[in-house]
C-alpha cells in the first residue's frame, strides 16, 4: 500500500464499524443505536479530516496494489471532496433520524449493518480513481442497498426489491462488458489517464469506444434512474423505510451521476452526438418524472418521481457541457450545484415524509390530509424543501436551475449566430421551463395536501399529536433545511464556491463574468415555471385530479391507468414470454441437434464395425497366405525354437511317427516334424492376436473420439 492512509480510513472504517454495530445488536439495541450514531459521526470527522489535508496539500491519493488483483486506487480533489461531504453529512443525518424511527421496527440489526456497509461502498465510489475500482464498490453498494427496499419483507416491498436487484443486476454486467471493451481499446481505466489514450485509440477503434460508452451509461444511467431505466424509483421509494429512501433518491442516485460525469467528461469530451444523446434522454427522464409526480396521490411516490425528474435536469446539463465544448462554464456549474442541491432538498423531504408516516403509518394523501395543519415547525421545513425543489427565488434550487436554463439559452445563441437551426433546442428550454412548472405544482399538491388542507374525519385527532418528533429527530430535520435557506440566499458566499471547488473535475472554467442570479433576465425563466406551475395545479390538479367519495367529500383521485406500467407493460412480458419462447426454440433446437448427434453417433459406430470387419479379413488372409502361398521354407529353422510346451509336445508326438514309420507306416511314411508344425501354429496364434489386438484398439480408439467430438458438440452448441 501506498499514499495517503485518510482515504483508505474513511472507506473502510464504515465496514468495520457495520460489524461492531451487529454483534452489539445481539445482546445491547440501545447501546448499538448510540454506536451507530457515534460510527456516522466519526465517519463526518475522518472526511472533515480528509478535506482538511486536501486544503493543506491538494489531491489525494491512495494505491492498495494487488486488491482484487487489478489494485485499488482512490482519489480526492474538489468534487470528490464535495461529495464525500454530502454523503458523509447525510449519512449522520439519516443515522439521527432512525432512532426515533425505527423504534417499532422489527429487523433493525440486519438493517443498521447493511445501512453502515453501503456508506463504506458509497464512499469508494465517489472517491474512486479508476472505473474498476469505482465498478467494485458500485456492485458492493447495489447489493447492500438492496437489503433496505426489502426491509419490510411485505409483498410490495419483496416485488419493488426483485426490480432494484435485476436492474442493478442487468446494469451491472453491461456495464462490465462496456469496462472490458474500454480497457481492450484504450489500455487503461484511469480517469485521469482516459482522454489522451481514448483519444489516441479513437480513428481506428472508435466504434468500439462508442460500444463501452452506451454500456456504462446503461449500467451508470440504472442506478441514476435514467429513463427507461427509471422503473424501480416509483416501486422502491414507497415501501423502503423513510431514511434509505432519502439515501436512495439524494445519494445512491448520485453514484449512477457521477459514473455518466465521468464518461462524458473523459472518455466523449466535448462530443457533441454523445452531448445530445445524453441531453435527449435528460428531456426524457425530466419531464416523465415530473408527469408522473402530478398524477401520483402518494407522498413517498410522488417523492420518487420528483427524483427521477430532477435527475433528468442534471443529465440535461450534462449534455449541455458537452454541447457548449470550452464554453460550458454555466452548463458545469449547474450540474454540480443542482447535483448538491437535489441532494439535500431529498433529505430534508423524505426525512419530512419520515416524520408524517411513524405517526400515521400511512402515506396517501386522503389518509394523511391535515397533518400538518397546526404542526408549525414541519410545515416549515417542508416548506423550505418545497420551494428550493421548485426553484422559487431566494431558495438553492433556484441559483442551479437558473444555471441550466441559461446552459441552454447560450447554447441557442450560439446555433444562431452560425446560422444553424436552433428550433429544436428551443423545444428542450421549453420543456425544461414545463417540467419546472409540474414541479411546482405537484410539490404545491403535497404542501397542501398535508399542511393547509384538513382530515374530513380525523382533524382533531392529528391536532392533538403535538410531541411528534424527538429532539434528534427536530435536529436531523432543522440543519438541511438551514443549510438550503442560507445557500439560497448567499449563493455567491457558498454555492460559487462550491462550484469553484468541484469544476475541475468537469474541466469547467470560472465564467467570463459574474452571474446575476436575481436580474430579470434570470428571474423570467422562474416567472414562466411559477405561472405554468399554477395553471397546472388549478387547471389540472384541482379539476381533473380530485373528486368525490363515496360520502360526497373532496378526496385526490388516482387517475393513472394500472396497465400503463414500464415493467408489467414492457420489461416484464420480454423477460418472461420472450425469454420462455426463446428458452423454448433454443430447446427445440438442442431437440434436433439431439437427433443430429445420435445419428452421427451410430454412422460413427458403423464406421467403427466396418473398420473392424475390414481388419479382421485382412488379418485372416494375411494369416492363410503365410501358411499356403506364401509359405516360407527356411521358416523351420527360425520357428524351431518355439515354446517349452510345443517343442514338448512336438518332440513326443515326434517319437510317435517314428515308430509308427518303421511299422505300419513303412510304405507311407509321415514326414513331418510336429514339433515345427506347433511351432508355427504358436506363432501363428501370436501374431494373429497381435493382429487382432491391434483392430480392437484401432476401433476402441475410434469410438473414444467419437465420443469426444460428441462432447465437444454439446458443449459448444
Amino acid at each position: 500500500m501506498n499514499g495517503d492512509f485518510w482515504l483508505f480510513h474513511v472507506i473502510w472504517f464504515p465496514f468495520m464499524a457495520a460489524f461492531l454495530c451487529y454483534l452489539t445488536g445481539m445482546r445491547h439495541k440501545m447501546v448499538r443505536d448510540r454506536i451507530l450514531q457515534l460510527s456516522v459521526i466519526l465517519e463526518a470527522g475522518l472526511m472533515a479530516l480528509a478535506a482538511g489535508a486536501y486544503f493543506r496539500t491538494g489531491d489525494l491519493e491512495f494505491v492498495w496494489e494487488g486488491f482484487c488483483m487489478q489494485g485499488m486506487y482512490l482519489r480526492l480533489d474538489g468534487f470528490r471532496l464535495l461529495y464525500g461531504c454530502i454523503a458523509a453529512l447525510m449519512w449522520m443525518m439519516t443515522g439521527i433520524f432512525s432512532r426515533e424511527y425505527f423504534a417499532h421496527y422489527r429487523n433493525r440489526n440486519q438493517y443498521y449493518f447493511f445501512y453502515l456497509l453501503t456508506l463504506g461502498a458509497t464512499m469508494g465510489v465517489f472517491l474512486s480513481g479508476d472505473l474498476y475500482t469505482t465498478f467494485i464498490f458500485f456492485e458492493i453498494m447495489s447489493l447492500t442497498s438492496y437489503v433496505w427496499v426489502i426491509h419490510d419483507e411485505k409483498p410490495a416491498a419483496m416485488k419493488a426489491g426483485e426490480i432494484y436487484l435485476a436492474i442493478a443486476v442487468i446494469g451491472g454486467l453491461v456495464m462490465l462488458m462496456g469496462l472490458f471493451l474500454l480497457y481492450d481499446a484504450a489500455g487503461t481505466l484511469r480517469m485521469s489517464e482516459l482522454h489522451d489514450a481514448v483519444e489516441a485509440v479513437m480513428q481506428e477503434k472508435g466504434l468500439q469506444i462508442y460500444a463501452a460508452g452506451l454500456c456504462m451509461l446503461f449500467g451508470f444511467g440504472a442506478k441514476a434512474g435514467m429513463f427507461p431505466l427509471h422503473v424501480w424509483l416509483p416501486k422502491a421509494h414507497p415501501v423502503a423505510p423513510a431514511p434509505a429512501s432519502a439515501l436512495l433518491s439524494g445519494i445512491l442516485t448520485k453514484t449512477g451521476v457521477f459514473g455518466v460525469l465521468v464518461v462524458s467528461a473523459e472518455i466523449f469530451r466535448y462530443d457533441p452526438q454523445w452531448g445530445r444523446l445524453v441531453l435527449y434522454l435528460g428531456a426524457v427522464t425530466m419531464f416523465g418524472g415530473a408527469f408522473l409526480a402530478v398524477f401520483s396521490i402518494d407522498l413517498k411516490r410522488t417523492l420518487a418521481c420528483s427524483s427521477m425528474s430532477q435527475i433528468g435536469f442534471i443529465l440535461v446539463g450534462v449534455g449541455m457541457l458537452e454541447l457548449l465544448g470550452t464554453e460550458n462554464a454555466l452548463a458545469v456549474r449547474g450540474t454540480i450545484l443542482h447535483m448538491v442541491n437535489h441532494s439535500m432538498i431529498k433529505l430534508l423531504l423524505f426525512m419530512s415524509a419520515g416524520v408524517v408516516y411513524m405517526n400515521l403509518h400511512a402515506l396517501n394523501l386522503n389518509e394523511i390530509r391535515g397533518f400538518g395543519y397546526r404542526k408549525p415547525l414541519l410545515k416549515g421545513l417542508f416548506l423550505v424543501g418545497a420551494l428550493s425543489i421548485g426553484g422559487i427565488p431566494g431558495f438553492s434550487g433556484y441559483v442551479s436551475k437558473t444555471l441550466l436554463h441559461e446552459s441552454i439559452v447560450e447554447y441557442a445563441s450560439e446555433l444562431a449566430v452560425h446560422g444553424e437551426p436552433a428550433l429544436w433546442i428551443r423545444g428542450i428550454e421549453w420543456i425544461f421551463l414545463l417540467t419546472g412548472g409540474m414541479t411546482i405544482a405537484y410539490m404545491t399538491k403535497l404542501f397542501a395536501a398535508v399542511f393547509l388542507e384538513k382530515h374530513p374525519d380525523r382533524q382533531k385527532e392529528y391536532d392533538k399529536k403535538t410531541a411528534y418528533m424527538n429532539g434528534e429527530s427536530m435536529f436531523a430535520l432543522f440543519l438541511p433545511a438551514v443549510l438550503l435557506a442560507v445557500m439560497g440566499l448567499l449563493p455567491y458566499l457558498t454555492m460559487n464556491r462550491a462550484a469553484d471547488l468541484a469544476q475541475g473535475f468537469l474541466h469547467g472554467e470560472t465564467p467570463a463574468h459574474a452571474v446575476h442570479y436575481f436580474s430579470f433576465a434570470n428571474l423570467k425563466g422562474a416567472v414562466i415555471s411559477i405561472t405554468i406551475g399554477a395553471l397546472v395545479y388549478f387547471g389540472v390538479i384541482r379539476k381533473c385530479l380530485m373528486g368525490k367519495d363515496e360520502k360526497g367529500r373532496t378526496c385526490y383521485v388516482d387517475v393513472w391507468p394500472q396497465w400503463l406500467d414500464l415493467e408489467d407493460l414492457v420489461y416484464r412480458p420480454v423477460f418472461t414470454k420472450a425469454a420462455a419462447a426463446l428458452a423454448g426454440y433454443l430447446c427445440g433446437l438442442a431437440d434436433r441437434l439431439y437427433l443430429v448427434q445420435n445419428l452421427l453417433k451410430g454412422l460413427l459406430e458403423i464406421s467403427a464395425f466396418l473398420s473392424r470387419a475390414c481388419d479382421y479379413l485382412v488379418d485372416t488372409m494375411l494369416v492363410l497366405f503365410r501358411s499356403t502361398t506364401h509359405k516360407s521354407r527356411t521358416e523351420r529353422h527360425v520357428y524351431l525354437i518355439g515354446s517349452v510346451f510345443s517343442r514338448t509336445l512336438g518332440k513326443i508326438l515326434d517319437q510317435i511317427v517314428r515308430i509308427l514309420n518303421h511299422t505300419i507306416r513303412r510304405r507311407n511314411p509321415i514326414e513331418r516334424s510336429f514339433v515345427v508344425t506347433f511351432a508355427e501354429w504358436e506363432e501363428m496364434m501370436y501374431r494373429t492376436n497381435r493382429l487382432i489386438g491391434a483392430s480392437l484398439s484401432f476401433g476402441l480408439m475410434l469410438a473414444a473420439i467419437g465420443l469426444a467430438l460428441t462432447l465437444v458438440y454439446l458443449l459448444w452448441w
